[in-house]
């Protein structure tokens, strides 16, 4: 068991272990984004970091099926920092919230030696699409294709640089295709931590193993921070599940079977 992993399960709440505790049609959820840790602000402008640091926060809403309604933002911020700087900061968070039909409606500003981000998100939803659900003999499958943001980390690390629309940079949530498909799948959830570690968590919750009908290369099995979808569903809504991508223009990639053998992940932890 991983150090994260370990920290977690010293709480017992029954509303932990999805992407957001889901409690009375609401879903709550909270993520942090540290200089230095996700980030470095040679890499990205003022304006991106916040856009990044807010979409990754309304992706678990999305990875739930649930419309993200408010914001509670904490910034941690230099001394150092230009009111410039500050304005991208604000219009980067509030863009992207207008984008996603997200109020902002408080948090707190502190003074740091980095500039660190975290977001509470508010949604609603009828329909929760949660991470328990898989059976034996489900499709595994994930949107998108994986493996491009941890190539584009390694580049910035080497000192290179990265075009403004990398996946790294930007990222394309799943929205209109969750909002389709939710009566057709089983379970769901983003790809943060990479698609073999996340395989764990599935693996984990419903007790099941995966048999693979393609090799994955394990540079892009435990690429993190892809925030694709990673999604279950019975083999007779396939037709179904592939017809909404189509319409949705989703790109689809079923890669694994759920059986009953045991799973074992490849990657090792991204946070400790």
């Amino acid at each position: 068991m991983n150090l994260e992993n370990y920290f977690i399960q010293e709480f017992t709440s029954r509303y932990i272990g999805d992407d957001a505790a889901l409690i009375g049609g609401y879903t709550y959820s909270k993520d942090a984004f540290f200089e230095n840790v996700h980030f470095k602000t040679k890499w990205m402008s003022h304006y991106q970091i916040a856009s990044k640091a807010m979409v990754v926060n309304i992706s678990d809403a999305i990875a739930m099926n649930a419309k993200p309604k408010y914001a509670l933002l904490s910034v941690a911020m230099p001394k150092s920092i230009t009111k410039t700087q500050m304005r991208e900061l604000a219009s980067g968070f509030k863009d992207t919230a207008l984008r996603y039909g997200v109020e902002i409606i408080g948090g707190d500003t502190i003074s740091n030696t980095k500039l660190d981000i975290t977001v509470t998100i508010v949604s609603k939803t009828t329909k929760p699409l949660l991470r328990s659900g898989v059976k034996v003999g489900h499709l595994l499958a994930h949107t998108g294709e994986l493996g491009k943001s941890k190539k584009d980390l390694q580049k910035l690390l080497n000192l290179g640089s990265v075009h403004v629309k990398s996946k790294f940079v930007t990222i394309k949530l799943r929205d209109k295709f969750i909002a389709r498909t939710r009566r057709f799948l089983s379970s769901g959830m983003d790809i943060s931590d990479g698609l073999f570690s996340d395989l764990d968590k599935l693996s984990g919750v419903n007790r099941v193993g995966f048999c693979f009908n393609k090799n994955i290369q394990k540079s892009i099995g435990c690429s993190g921070e892809e925030y694709e979808m990673l999604i279950a569903f019975d083999k007779r809504n396939e037709k179904a599940v592939l017809r909404h991508a189509k319409l949705t223009r989703t790109e689809i990639n079923i890669f694994a079977k759920a059986t009953r053998k045991k799973y074992i992940n490849r990657c090792k932890s991204n946070h400790f």
